[in-house]
């Protein structure tokens, strides 16, 4: 968690490092979003951002 209260997810820096910077930033931006309004661990969070945040990019592309 940074300084702002928000999780950084830095122990998936690897998984995160591979994706465009656009996608990873939304990645985080919704896992924090789950953690905030679900009971839900960290890594089920990063996947399921990861996933959310390439089906929006996708969205964008199409």
């Amino acid at each position: 968690m940074d300084k702002t209260g928000k999780w950084t997810f830095e122990g998936f820096s690897p998984r995160l490092d591979k994706l465009d910077s656009r996608i990873r930033e939304k990645a985080i931006e919704i896992a924090n979003g789950l953690l905030e309004t679900e009971d839900i661990s960290e890594a089920a969070a990063i996947e399921q951002g990861i996933v959310r945040a390439e089906q929006w990019f996708y969205d964008l592309e199409a």
